[in-house]
């Protein structure tokens, strides 16, 4: 009877390492999919300045799509630092995690294109 109690006790502690792993995983998947969300505001922000960057006040849509461009930083920002508390709280065992400066590293990269995005904007 010990035995059988060890081994379902040990399967126990399988599932739960594998469900640590799963949620490394989804973190990942997560975190793409705000990367994602940020470039579909950058992409909002060029759309406006393309369908009414014509119009005869020009500070007025450049102004709305800076807007959106701040928004982008601040989803990359919060995707950041999201996806690295939950690499702190959760143990990898079999999955390989992002590290979190390859993390902030991807989230720096994207909010330098935003700024980068919204100095040409303005200059156009």
């Amino acid at each position: 009877m010990a035995d059988d109690d060890k081994s379902s006790n040990e399967l126990a502690q399988d599932r739960t390492d594998w469900a640590e792993d799963r949620t490394v995983q989804a973190n990942e998947r997560t975190f793409a999919g705000w990367m994602r969300t940020g470039m579909a505001a950058i992409g909002i922000a060029i759309a406006l300045q393309a369908v009414f960057g014509e119009m005869e006040r020009t500070w007025i849509p450049k102004s709305v799509a800076t807007a959106f461009l701040l928004l982008a930083m601040l989803i990359f920002y919060a995707a950041w630092k999201n996806a690295c508390k939950l690499i702190q709280r959760l143990d990898a065992h079999a999955a390989e995690p992002v590290s979190a400066s390859r993390f902030g590293t991807i989230a720096s990269i994207m909010a330098a294109g935003a700024l980068g995005t919204g100095i040409v904007l303005w200059l156009i």
